[in-house]
């Protein structure tokens, strides 16, 4: 079921090893809309913000502690988009305006990961230049939107 009617863009900052820290942007229904290939050794959170720049419009952009900053918030909020982001432990404002029941979609991010690690080019990549790797992911997640 996808729920469209939410225009609900997921991120997710638990990115598995072999797929080099690479930065989708899920949408609703669990497709790939969006994704920056990063080196092993770059925080998601510098180049979260050009890839906020590039997705579409939604009404809500779900993320875990990991991009909690202010920086990233003012975007999303400029955007129009609600920030659907939990803050960190030693947060002063806390959590008490966060939608849980919203949160809980960040599980698409998990389940377009592993759709995606179902292709031994992605899940191990054996391309040196990140040209033919992103390549290979936007091949990959053309596939995933065949079925629709």
């Amino acid at each position: 079921m996808c729920y469209t009617e939410c225009g609900l863009v997921v991120r997710d900052g638990t990115y598995p090893r072999f797929l080099d820290a690479g930065i989708p942007s899920i949408d609703s229904c669990g497709l790939p809309v969006e994704f920056e290939i990063t080196g092993g050794d770059v925080n998601d959170c510098s180049v979260a913000p050009e890839l906020i720049a590039k997705l579409p419009d939604a009404q809500a952009i779900v993320a875990d502690k990991g991009y909690d900053s202010e920086c990233i918030r003012e975007q999303i909020i400029k955007k129009g988009a609600r920030a659907v982001i939990p803050r960190k432990r030693n947060s002063l404002k806390g959590n008490a305006d966060m939608d849980w029941g919203l949160y809980r979609y960040r599980h698409l991010v998990k389940n377009a990961f592993a759709r995606l690690k179902q292709y031994r080019a992605i899940a191990t990549r054996y391309d040196k230049l990140k040209r033919n790797y992103e390549s290979m992911v936007a091949i990959a997640c053309g596939y995933l939107w065949l079925p629709i």
